[in-house]
């Protein structure tokens, strides 16, 4: 398939699991990809943009960077993000920045910037990488829940206020997903991470969580003209499991 030969897409969040899916399903259908990361160097991409989306004016300039070097900017994925665990009473203030920043301003920033970008040169896909947990209340991830519910609506306001610009911005709402994140947060709680998906993956009426490229096939066809009617939309990808 070339569903993006000649397009150009920006991809942050890169490095993880679900971005790497994005960037290389991306390349193989014929896109240019700029990767935002804090360390981009093992991906295969076109144009490497390393930095901390903490940095506003790193957040603020991606958008240009990666339009100067791959020659136009159509499609931008905010997939970058962090998990904080707790309530609220757990939560840290640099827990709570941390948060914040990743999950809510990056995005933000992002976007306020690339959405000018591309009303210049005739519109463009933007899709948001939010969580079930932003749509329903989950146990013990309060300030995670909260960033996401922002994300989520954010999608939804800026999908109706540019779609008059050809600007079609859409979100996908995965819920767990076998990322070297998840994996990372069992093993830092004492859990095999093996273990640990496959019991997990008993939870899914599907019989497993998600892989990245699941969630990577939806933002694909969220960010392709097969999905030309979507705008202002979140997909919830969730084999089925509700948040509980």
């Amino acid at each position: 398939m070339t569903r993006f030969q000649g397009k150009t897409a920006l991809v942050t969040g890169a490095a993880g699991g679900i971005g790497a899916a994005v960037v290389r399903m991306l390349r193989a259908e014929g896109a240019r990809v700029a990767v935002a990361d804090r360390d981009t160097q093992a991906i295969q991409a076109e144009a490497h943009l390393p930095g901390n989306l903490l940095d506003p004016a790193y957040a603020d300039g991606l958008p240009l960077a990666a339009a100067q070097a791959l020659g136009g900017l159509d499609i931008v994925i905010n997939n970058a993000g962090v998990i904080t665990r707790g309530t609220v009473i757990d939560t840290s203030d640099a827990d709570w920045d941390l948060s914040l920043g990743v999950n809510v301003q990056a995005p933000f920033r992002i976007s306020r910037a690339a959405i000018p970008l591309m009303a210049k040169s005739g519109g463009g896909a933007i899709v948001n990488v939010a969580s079930c947990w932003g749509l329903r209340p989950g146990p013990n991830h309060a300030v995670y829940c909260m960033t996401k519910a922002a994300v989520a609506s954010l999608t939804q306001c800026m999908g109706m206020d540019h779609a008059h610009q050809g600007i079609r911005i859409n979100a996908v709402a995965p819920n767990e997903v076998n990322t070297p994140m998840l994996r990372t947060g069992f093993a830092k709680r004492g859990f095999d991470p093996d273990t640990a998906v496959a019991e997990l993956g008993k939870t899914v009426p599907l019989g497993r969580i998600a892989e990245p490229e699941d969630i990577a096939d939806v933002i694909l066809f969220l960010a392709s003209d097969a999905a030309r009617y979507l705008c202002g939309t979140v997909v919830e990808v969730n084999g089925g499991k509700p948040v509980k």
